[in-house]
C-alpha cells in the first residue's frame, strides 16, 4: 500500500505548515510538531517536571517509593508481572500502602488497579494471576485486576495452539505506571530481569495530573473490555460486556473501539479548551489559569516549553495513530536531519522500511547483537529466534548496501557482557541541532506485531527546552555507546551463521515475533 495514502489525512490542509524556526515558538505556542494534535491531546508542561531515568535498578526503586507514597490512585499496565522476591516485594509494597491508607481514614481512598495480558499473566501454575489474588482477596474494594484477552485467539485456533505459543497472537503490551499524578511510560515489564540486568528506557512525567488522568481513563477503558480477575483466581466479563474469545468478533471490537476513542477524543477536546483558554488568559496577561482537577491556587504556572502527546496503536481495534504519526515523522525528517531509532527486536514492517531507505535524513539504527536478544539460550523453538533476527538484518543491510545508503543508513549492534537489551524508541535531531527536540518512548518495537496484532502505547515527547534536549541527548549516547556499527564483516563471524531451515521458515513466521 503507498503510505502517502495513508498520511493524507495529516498531510491535507487542516495540518498547520509551521514557518517558524525549528523547534521555536510563536505567539500561539505553536512548533513544527503541533500537527500530532490534530489526532490525540496535547499536553503542555513544564521540562522541569520530566526526568529520564538510565538504569533497571533506578526504575525499580521508583517503583517502590512512588507505590509506598501514592494516596488516590496507583495504576499499571504491563505485559506481566513476574514471580520472583523482586516482582513480590513490589507486591508487599502494594499490600503495605492499602493497609496503611485503610487505617489512617477507616474507608480508603487509594485505588489499584492493574492490567496485564490474559495468556501471558496466565502461564505456568505460578503466575502474575497467583502473585496478585492475595491482594484482590484482602482488598476486594480497592484493587481491580484486569487481564486483556485478543479477540484474535478464539475458537479451534485457542483449543490448538499451546500455551507460550497462544502469546504470538495477540497481546497486551502498553507499559505505563502511574502513581497520584506521576507517570513513568517506559517498555519495561514487571519483571525482575527488568530490574536487574535489562536494558531498557524509562521516562518519569511528574506532578502531572491531565496526563495521569489520561492514561488512568484509557487503562480503565482498556479493563472495561477485559477479564476481570477473581479472588478464587476464575475470570469473568463486566456486566454486559461482550466476551473477547465467546461472544461476537466485530461487536466485541466495535465496543472496545469506541471506549478507546472516547477517552482520546474527550482529552483531546479538554485540552484544546484549556489551550483556547490559557491563550486567551495570556492574552489578556493573566498568568494564573484554573485547570480542571488540578489544584491552580498555588501560584504562578510556568508557560509549557514541552509538550507530551499520547501515541495508541491498537489494530484489532482498528486504531492506528501510532503508525500514522510514526510515518510521517520518518517521511517529513528533512535532509541532514538525523534520526536514531532503536528496538530490541528488529523486524521493522514494511513501510517503515521503505520510508527509512527512500528518504532524506540519516539514520542510526540500534539493535541486539544476538548474545543480548532476550531469546538467546532459550528452549526449543524459541531459542532460534535471535538467529532469524539475524537473517532478518541481513537481509536489511544488504538492501542499504544495494541502494549504496551506507553512509546515510546506518545499523548498530548493542553488545554489553551479563545483559540483555529491551530499548525502544527514537530521538530527532533536526538539521544543524546537536541535540534532539523530539523523542518517542514506550512499548512499540516498530515490528509487524506492534503495528497489527498488540495493543500498544508511547508518547511523543517535543521540547524546546535545551536541559532536557540534553537529557535526551545522554540517554541516546550513554545506549550507543555500548554498540558496534554493522558491516559486511559482521555477518561473516561463526555466531551469525544462520542454519538453512530458519532461512526458509523466517519469512512465515516473522509476523508473530
Amino acid at each position: 500500500r503507498s503510505s502517502w495514502l495513508l498520511l493524507a489525512p495529516l498531510l491535507s490542509p487542516p495540518v498547520p505548515v509551521i514557518t517558524a524556526p525549528p523547534c521555536s515558538l510563536c505567539p500561539e505556542g505553536a512548533h513544527r510538531f503541533q500537527w500530532i494534535r490534530n489526532l490525540v491531546p496535547e499536553f503542555g508542561i513544564s521540562s522541569s517536571h520530566v526526568k529520564v531515568l538510565s538504569s533497571p535498578a533506578e526504575f525499580y526503586e521508583l517503583l517502590k517509593v512512588q507505590i509506598k507514597t501514592a494516596k488516590q490512585r496507583v495504576v499499571m499496565a504491563s505485559l506481566y508481572l513476574g514471580t520472583g522476591l523482586l516482582e513480590q516485594e513490589l507486591v508487599d509494597c502494594l499490600e503495605e500502602t492499602l493497609e496503611k491508607s485503610l487505617q489512617a481514614k477507616g474507608s480508603s481512598n487509594l485505588r489499584v488497579s492493574i492490567l496485564l495480558d490474559y495468556t501471558r499473566g496466565s502461564r505456568g501454575r505460578k503466575n502474575s494471576r497467583t502473585m496478585l489474588i492475595p491482594l484482590l482477596q484482602r482488598f476486594p474494594e480497592q484493587v481491580r485486576v484486569s487481564l486483556f484477552h485478543t479477540p484474535n485467539l478464539r475458537g479451534l485456533l485457542r483449543l490448538l495452539i499451546p500455551e507460550r505459543f497462544n502469546e504470538t497472537i495477540g497481546l497486551q503490551h502498553i507499559k505505563v505506571y502511574l502513581f497520584d499524578d506521576n507517570v513513568i511510560l517506559s517498555g519495561a515489564n514487571l519483571s525482575d530481569l527488568y530490574f536487574t540486568n535489562r536494558q531498557d528506557r524509562y521516562v518519569l512525567l511528574q506532578d502531572s495530573p491531565e496526563i495521569a488522568d489520561f492514561f488512568t481513563e484509557l487503562v480503565d477503558a482498556i479493563g472495561d473490555v477485559s477479564l476481570q480477575l477473581q479472588r478464587d483466581d476464575t475470570v469473568q466479563m463486566m456486566e454486559g460486556m461482550v466476551h473477547p474469545y465467546q461472544g461476537d468478533k466485530m461487536a466485541y471490537c466495535e465496543i472496545a473501539n469506541r471506549r478507546v476513542m472516547e477517552v482520546i477524543n474527550s482529552a483531546r477536546t479538554r485540552q484544546e479548551l484549556l489551550h483556547a483558554k490559557t491563550f486567551h488568559s495570556s492574552q489578556q496577561g493573566s498568568a494564573l489559569l484554573s485547570q480542571q482537577g488540578s489544584e491552580a491556587a498555588g501560584g504562578l504556572k510556568p508557560e509549557p516549553d514541552t509538550w507530551i502527546y499520547p501515541l495508541i496503536q491498537m489494530k484489532p481495534f482498528g486504531i492506528q495513530i501510532d503508525e500514522m504519526v510514526t510515518e510521517t515523522l520518518l517521511t517529513e525528517a528533512e535532509r541532514d536531519a538525523r534520526i536514531y531509532l532503536t528496538t530490541g527486536y528488529f523486524n521493522l514492517t514494511q513501510a517503515y522500511m521503505d520510508l527509512i531507505l527512500g528518504t532524506r535524513a540519516e539514520y542510526r539504527i540500534l539493535l541486539a547483537s544476538p548474545e543480548v536478544n532476550g531469546f538467546f539460550g532459550a528452549k526449543g523453538v524459541a531459542g532460534a529466534i535471535p538467529a532469524a533476527y539475524v537473517y532478518i538484518e541481513h537481509q536489511f543491510y544488504s538492501e542499504v548496501c544495494y541502494l549504496h545508503q551506507q553512509e546515510r543508513v546506518q545499523l548498530q549492534e548493542y553488545s554489553r557482557a551479563g545483559w540483555t537489551f529491551h530499548a525502544k524508541g527514537l530521538w530527532l535531531y533536526l538539521a544543524g541541532s546537536d541535540l534532539p527536540c523530539l523523542t518517542l518512548i514506550g512499548s512499540p518495537n516498530f515490528g509487524y506485531r506492534s503495528v497489527h496484532r498488540d495493543l500498544e502505547a508511547q508518547v511523543a515527547i517535543v521540547t524546546e527546552n535545551k536541559a532536557l534536549q540534553q537529557q535526551l541527548h545522554q540517554e541516546q549516547e550513554q545506549l550507543y555507546l555500548c554498540s558496534g556499527v554493522v558491516s559486511s564483516s559482521t555477518f561473516e563471524q561463526p555466531n551469525r551463521y544462520v542454519k538453512l531451515w530458519v532461512k526458509l521458515v523466517t519469512p512465515l513466521i516473522k509476523n508473530f515475533f
